[in-house]
């Protein structure tokens, strides 16, 4: 480990770096409370060596401040991700700074926002419902595989434009392949998680690059239609790449994370009866006015706090990656240009001085007269903060709202006994038993 030159009385912060090369990247893909055993040991900032850089751990609000907010100035995107995730995402909208990151962010922006969502409505409640019948006629299925399905569905057809169930099962397995290799160690030998996530990431793109073509040749308003037809000021058009890679990333953020919150969210309600209940009785009253509609996504207040404390409790991502591009001083210690800091999210949502006993679900946290999140400022960070909070965040909370809905309004669930629903982050966060479900009815009552 290079030297550095260090400001006087400030120290780096404390911690190891561990073996040579590898650091402790094993202990952090490996091990699911490696960051809290850390905090543990050394408090809310230290360092390791992780993913192949120096790395500094921040927790809590104050971090989450200082990184999204504050000293924005100081962090990269690009610089912070690691290695893999730009071999297998491409150089997409997620690992973009500055002008670049602002125009494109620009040019997707109406599609997740006013009257694109609105019409989005119709069609994400259509495959909902096709997929809960299909469910109900099931004599068993894993919930976390049914619903990557379904996001990506939902995803491919209102923001490529595909059609209904067009090789749905095929290409959401080649997602899966690609985001197991995001944390994997990048070997690329025949048979290992990564070589398999190359050749996943060749195939997607393959695809999306037969879609654009079709776009090309009969014009569409979908995003995929968007970003084939735009132009900047200079009448330049995106290429071929670039529209891929941006596809690519719109498919992968428009369904894993909000696949990880679903299936937590039907996890958290079979193992909180009065929750259920409440939320039930919230849905069921709105059931008796008419069937679910548009404006009925805008009164449901129990239910928003539900999501709400499934993002807190069950994150779907565990913290982001950022590149230091300006050495800084945080609480005390040093950190220098050219490491790598991840703010910690679920560490921020159980801390016991924000939130009361953090580890209970309790969505009451987020009524009106408590709101516990507005204590503290970026406390609440499933979806990221500042000026890149998550694009998409409108677009997931509709999708999850309708599925909800009418998962609740019309159905019952059983899960099966003696499956292990300890928590797996990797890559994001789901029971290691893919929560398996023996039994979906219809509720009668």
């Amino acid at each position: 480990m290079t030297k550095q030159k260090l400001p006087e009385n400030y120290p780096l912060p404390p911690g190891k770096f561990g073996f040579p090369l590898i650091g402790e990247t094993l202990s952090f893909i490996t091990d699911p409370d490696f960051g809290e055993k850390k905090k543990d040991k050394y408090g809310n900032i230290f360092k390791t060596n992780i993913l192949g850089k120096p790395t500094v751990f921040m927790c809590g609000a104050e971090a989450n401040r200082f990184i999204l907010q504050s000293h924005f100035d100081y962090f990269s995107w690009e610089k912070g991700w690691p290695k893999n995730f730009h071999e297998l995402l491409g150089k997409s909208l997620f690992l973009q700074d500055g002008d670049e990151h602002k125009r494109n962010r620009k040019l997707l922006m109406p599609s997740f926002h006013g009257g694109a969502l609105n019409n989005y409505f119709e069609t994400m409640r259509n495959i909902v419902e096709s997929y809960l019948s299909k469910w109900e006629n099931l004599e068993n299925f894993t919930w976390f595989t049914e619903l990557k399905q379904m996001t990506f569905e939902i995803a491919s057809v209102l923001l490529l434009g595909s059609k209904r169930g067009e090789n749905v099962a095929y290409l959401s397995g080649l997602f899966n392949d690609l985001t197991l290799g995001l944390f994997s160690f990048p070997i690329k030998i025949k048979g290992t998680k990564y070589y398999k996530a190359l050749k996943a990431r060749d195939l997607l793109l393959s695809h999306l690059e037969q879609e654009i073509s079709k776009r090309k040749k009969n014009p569409t308003n979908d995003t995929l239609g968007l970003l084939i037809q735009t132009k900047d000021e200079e009448g330049n058009s995106l290429s071929i790449e670039e529209i891929k890679v941006q596809a690519l990333l719109m498919l992968f953020a428009g369904h894993e994370t909000t696949t990880s919150m679903l299936t937590s969210f039907c996890l958290a309600l079979s193992q909180n009866p009065d929750v259920l209940m409440k939320v039930k009785k919230e849905q069921n009253k709105l059931h008796q006015q008419e069937e679910l509609s548009l404006n009925q996504l805008k009164q449901m207040p129990y239910l928003e706090q539900v999501l709400k404390e499934v993002e807190r409790l069950y994150p779907a991502v565990g913290g982001g990656f950022r590149g230091v591009v300006k050495p800084f001083v945080f609480n005390g210690y040093y950190v220098p240009e050219g490491w790598q800091v991840l703010y910690r999210i679920e560490s921020t949502h159980k801390d016991e001085n924000i939130y009361s006993n953090p580890l209970i679900f309790d969505p009451d946290r987020f009524s009106k007269s408590r709101d516990e999140s507005k204590k503290v400022d970026f406390s609440l960070v499933g979806f990221g903060g500042g000026s890149r909070f998550c694009l998409g965040y409108a677009f997931a909370q509709m999708e999850m709202k309708i599925f909800a809905s009418l998962l609740l309004r019309n159905y019952r669930w059983k899960l099966a006994e003696n499956q292990d629903l300890t928590l797996s982050n990797i890559p994001s966060l789901h029971p290691k038993s893919n929560l398996k479900v023996v039994s979906l009815s219809k509720d009668i009552a």
